[in-house]
């Protein structure tokens, strides 16, 4: 119905710039509740009363108390505020404990409070200074809202003072709603002064220390403002500037917005906070935890207030990861106790971040989950290198990444270690074939092969191998069956192992790594593999199968010692 509104309203002004946003935003409604973030909404019901209660602010250097806006029962002003229809406003703090609890908010003193209504405030990063608004009241004047602040002398706070914002002769304007940069060198306010683009705008206003007074104030300009309504300025630590407004394209209401430093007191590239941050009711005054844009508090007067205005929390839930190993002997299938595990973590750029470093239990299992509170081994957005070493075992090596991942995950590598040195028999790797009766790797290269043969992509394995076990040198043996001549045999398998070699060493193996040794068909691979055994086997297919077996490239571990020559 209210689009049907719009769009009627709309042929009659065509122009009108709030009517365009405010159609666009109700046909965009729907897609962007559907592309929701992943923030959680809470309400804040330690802290909220049946009253308004609004515009929270950092109260300590921790961020453990919070001084807010409130209505409640036990505020200084007498009577009903007739814009509200409830109390008049006052500031109250709270402190939060260890589990997360809030304290019952008490009452600030009333050297900052006054039967007037006291609103949104922000403290010195040092927790010393309290800058606040404050909208005096005079019968049939309206005196507009000001900036007020207060100094705390030991455990109480000084008289406050008022600051001189206003231009000459604007006693009936407004302004409030201060926010501070870290050293406090600015001010961002909201107010209704002339040269503005709307209702009420974003302005700034630098402090001169020689001259111990604030400097006339700066419209943030077109960047920022809009001719709708710019109110409930936040600068984060990275110096983002947060704000709440009604005349960008947004769900209803005041929406909460961020916007980015561009230069010196300069921010522009608006973006709305977006669902569920944001609602189609007033959605105001967020603040931010430390270093972090994903936890923090606001106001909303959304559907499960406990009054007008309630205060919410909000964290987008951390996404975690964790990391498995298991261990375990090739040729036996045992779990490998006492296996180190690396784990080096690398940033986008290849800059190493964290380096990590442990062993397998008695079970050959080993979970990098949580270092310490906070914490974690595996952490987003990194790439994770791992190796896995043994004496008398091969290197195994793997590679993950949480680049982009928006779920938690377990990553798991199920390591093979391959045990070397005196008693081990030859180690198997892809097999090998060659043509018929020749030395070639036998590659097919028709794509229309059902059954692709490509040794080339066997002997990559054995590349791998070397290239992580950096040290070591082998013996690259070729078997032959029984079949044919020994000589023959011997010279065939000869070549076949050379041919094994010299691929590695076009992919870049040194050649003094590899001993090429063809063995014929005197080394059947197992007892019961000998040609005179195998000819007694009853079918073709089962005598077919054994040579098979014995038709083989294999490699052993002739040593440890080899150093590069490029070192």
């Amino acid at each position: 119905m209210l689009l049907e509104f719009i769009k009627k309203y709309l042929e009659f002004y065509p122009k009108d710039d709030h009517a365009i946003k405010l159609l666009s935003s109700c046909e965009h409604f729907s897609e962007w509740v559907k592309n929701k973030t992943k923030h959680i909404i809470q309400n804040e019901r330690q802290i909220n009363s049946e009253h308004y209660d609004y515009s929270p602010a950092w109260g300590d250097i921790d961020h453990n108390t919070i001084i807010f806006v409130s209505a409640r029962d036990g505020s200084l002003g007498n009577g009903i505020d007739s814009r509200t229809g409830d109390s008049y406003m006052d500031l109250w703090s709270t402190n939060r404990d260890n589990n997360g609890k809030w304290s019952e908010p008490q009452l600030l003193p009333n050297t900052i409070n006054s039967k007037d209504n006291e609103g949104p405030s922000v403290l010195s990063p040092m927790g010393d200074k309290i800058y606040f608004t404050r909208c005096p009241r005079l019968k049939k004047v309206n005196l507009g809202c000001e900036i007020f602040y207060s100094e705390r002398k030991g455990d109480s706070w000084s008289q406050s003072e008022k600051i001189n914002l206003k231009p000459e002769g604007g006693d009936t304007l407004s302004c409030g709603h201060p926010a501070m940069d870290s050293e406090m060198k600015f001010m961002i306010f909201s107010a209704d002064f002339p040269g503005g683009f709307g209702s009420h705008d974003l302005w700034i206003s630098e402090y001169d220390e020689r001259e111990s007074n604030w400097m006339s104030p700066v419209n943030l300009g077109a960047s920022i403002n809009t001719s709708g309504e710019e109110m409930f300025p936040y600068i984060s630590d990275d110096g983002s500037l947060y704000f709440s407004s009604d005349g960008y394209e947004g769900f209803g209401g005041l929406d909460m917005f961020r916007s980015y430093s561009t230069g010196d007191k300069k921010w522009g590239n608006v973006e709305n906070l977006r669902y569920p941050l944001n609602s189609p009711e007033h959605d105001f005054g967020i603040i931010l935890e430390r270093n972090t844009d994903r936890r923090g508090v606001f106001t909303s007067s959304r559907k499960g207030t406990r009054g007008h205005d309630d205060i919410f929390n909000f964290n987008i839930p951390p996404i975690l990861f964790k990391y498995g190993v298991e261990v375990n002997n090739r040729e036996t299938g045992d779990p490998v106790p006492g296996a180190t595990i690396i784990v080096t973590a690398i940033d986008t750029s290849g800059g190493i971040v964290a380096e990590y470093v442990q062993t397998t239990d008695i079970d050959g299992t080993i979970l990098f989950n949580e270092i310490s509170d906070g914490k974690r081994y595996i952490e987003e957005n990194l790439i994770y290198e791992v190796e896995c070493q043994k004496d008398s075992f091969l290197i195994r090596k793997s590679k993950f990444s949480t680049i982009n991942m928006e779920k938690s995950h377990i990553f798991y590598d199920a390591f093979e270690v391959q045990p070397v040195g005196e008693g081990v028999t030859a180690i198997d790797f892809p097999e090998v074939q060659y043509a018929l009766a020749k030395a070639e790797l036998l590659v097919d290269t028709l794509e229309i092969t059902l059954d692709k043969i490509n040794s080339k992509d066997s002997l990559d394995y054995l590349y791998n191998t070397l290239i992580d076990n950096p040290t070591i040198v082998i013996e690259l043996q070729a078997h032959t069956d029984c079949r044919g001549g020994d000589d023959y045999n011997q010279k065939l398998s000869q070549r076949r192992a050379q041919s094994c070699v010299d691929y590695l060493v076009s992919k870049g193996i040194p050649s003094e790594r590899m001993k090429a040794v063809g063995y014929g068909e005197k080394t059947p691979r197992m007892k019961g593999l000998e040609c005179d055994v195998i000819s007694e086997l009853s079918t073709n297919e089962e005598q077919e199968a054994a040579h098979q077996k014995n038709r083989r490239t294999q490699f052993i571990v002739l040593n440890f010692d080899y150093i590069s020559k490029e070192k």
